[in-house]
């Protein structure tokens, strides 16, 4: 593994934090990636260490990851239980801040990099002379077209389209390839660990763009290994996804709450959309699919759970 992943007190720290669930070749590899980054000049200001969070995998990742953890080419942290995605991303999040990284970069485990992905950032970041939020990547499934579950959004509603551009406006963004000054996050706090998995990226990344610019760099690439190139769908997803769909729709009322009765409005439009189509596309358990719409919805309503904040270190 590439001398870019220790880190060096003379340069800007940045903290690549891959979140993992029983996917060791897929983190094997995400890991490699991580360290071929090649940042160019850059890397005599900016410097690179990685933060592994495991959620208590049951697929040998400890054991595999052991020669690399004792050799510090990575922070490994085992969360004792599965903490789903939102609680791994706070875990790390938290962790990176506390040991004082000036950035932190955060990803899941099937987030494949590009050589250049950080590097781009980097350029990006300096070109705004660092006022930013956060900036994203364009993200590709395996075949090279944009991989849909993570494409941003500008504004809230509209899903972008064209990445063509080398640096425009994002409202929302997922964690797979996400990165931010921790002073940001010191500010605005941490991921919601209580949504478990879903908008936990989301609500976060509104979170930071309601106060800061925030932007999707579009020389930054990554290919995001996932089974398949589709968002959830709570119409036509198989039998065994229709209960987790229930966070969904709960967590999303944490995240619209925030944008006041237009929120609600368009969460409501929504909700009757999804309705209909289950209606008219499910092959099957029509009942259930909507159950966890409204269901989710409902509890959402009464579901407030708290920011939690971190304070930065100045020594990692």
């Amino acid at each position: 593994m590439a001398s870019v992943c220790a880190d060096s007190e003379n340069r800007k720290s940045v903290a690549a934090v891959v979140v993992t669930y029983n996917r060791k070749d897929l983190l094997l590899e995400c890991l490699d990636c991580l360290c071929k980054q090649d940042l160019g000049t850059l890397g005599e200001r900016y410097g690179l260490s990685v933060i592994v969070v495991d959620n208590a995998s049951t697929d040998g990742t400890e054991e595999a990851l052991a020669v690399l953890a004792e050799s510090g080419k990575i922070a490994y942290f085992n969360t004792g239980e599965n903490l789903g995605g939102a609680g791994g991303f706070n875990y790390g999040m938290r962790k990176a801040v506390e040991l004082g990284y000036d950035y932190v970069w955060v990803m899941d485990d099937d987030c494949m990099t590009h050589p250049d992905t950080l590097r781009e950032f980097l350029i990006a970041g300096e070109s705004l002379n660092g006022e930013y939020g956060y900036l994203t990547s364009v993200c590709l499934w395996t075949d090279g077209t944009p991989c849909s579950m993570n494409r941003q959004r500008h504004p809230l509603h509209h899903t972008i389209e064209d990445f063509t551009p080398e640096l425009q406006p994002c409202t929302l963004a997922s964690f797979v390839s996400l990165f931010v000054p921790a002073d940001v996050i010191a500010e605005l706090g941490l991921p919601i660990k209580e949504f478990f998995i879903w908008t936990d990226d989301w609500e976060f990344t509104r979170r930071v763009s309601r106060k800061y610019p925030c932007y999707v760099v579009g020389t930054s690439v990554v290919t995001h290994k996932c089974k398949v190139n589709g968002a959830g769908n709570v119409a036509i997803d198989s039998g065994e996804r229709i209960a987790r769909f229930r966070l969904a729709y709960r967590n999303d009322i944490v995240l619209y709450r925030g944008e006041g009765p237009a929120g609600y409005a368009y969460v409501a439009a929504r909700d009757l959309n999804h309705l209909w189509r289950i209606a008219t596309e499910a092959k099957g358990r029509k009942l259930e699919r909507a159950r966890a719409v409204l269901g989710g919805t409902f509890e959402g309503l009464r579901f407030h759970p708290e920011i939690e904040y971190v304070k930065r270190s100045e020594k990692h």
